[in-house]
């Protein structure tokens, strides 16, 4: 069967034998897939950097009869988190933000929208947005994109801030002082919602709330 290429963001890889990994990603065109990739963990691997949490890649892949995995057989890299990942901020945002894309969405159900959304986070914290409007940026629009998104019982200003959101791009929001204190209430009753929904914690909100 020839190879497929999807555009596609690395959400999380699994070692698997000496230097295989298996791969959960999300293409654009296909949704959330898993791939195994042969030898990735060598130095001088084919995939190189492409594999990295979160990375923007065209995976190229094929899909054979009565195996769960895609076989992975190369990836060209479109964009690396590497210049944000050397931020420890930055580099437990990109943990929280990948786990729980991985978390919520279901396999092989596209959903561009979610693909965009990723992008967009991405983005603004390369252009050295605040890391607390990335993560309540996405946990907010991650809830509504799945559908489980209720009415937040929270503070009025956390509400104002959440429809602010929900009608703005992340770049073009209001200027204001983004700390762990803003609308904390809502982002941990985001995060329930979510822990609720996957029936699982997420790991990487601890060390988040530690920041």
């Amino acid at each position: 069967m020839p190879a497929q290429a999807s555009e596609s963001l690395i959400l999380r890889t699994y070692p698997s034998k000496e230097s295989d990994v298996i791969v959960s990603f999300l293409t654009r065109d296909g949704g959330k897939m898993r791939g195994y990739a042969r030898a990735a963990r060598r130095p001088k691997s084919k995939f190189g950097a492409g594999l990295e949490r979160l990375s923007h890649a065209t995976l190229f892949y094929v899909l054979r009869e009565n195996r769960e995995l895609l076989t992975l057989t190369g990836c060209d890299l479109i964009q690396s988190q590497f210049a944000i990942a050397s931020d420890y901020d930055c580099s437990v945002a990109l943990d929280y933000i990948a786990e729980i894309a991985d978390l919520l969405l279901p396999a092989n159900e596209v959903n561009e929208r979610f693909f965009r959304l990723i992008l967009a986070v991405l983005e603004d914290l390369r252009g050295g947005g605040p890391v607390w409007r990335a993560v309540l940026y996405f946990s907010l629009w991650s809830v509504r994109l799945s559908g489980i998104l209720g009415d937040p019982v929270v503070a009025e200003e956390s509400r104002e801030i959440a429809a602010g959101i929900l009608t703005t791009p992340i770049a073009q929001l209001p200027s204001r002082t983004w700390e762990r204190s803003t609308a904390r209430d809502l982002r941990r009753w985001l995060l329930r919602d979510i822990e609720t929904h996957a029936e699982r914690r997420v790991q990487s909100a601890v060390i988040l709330e530690s920041l």
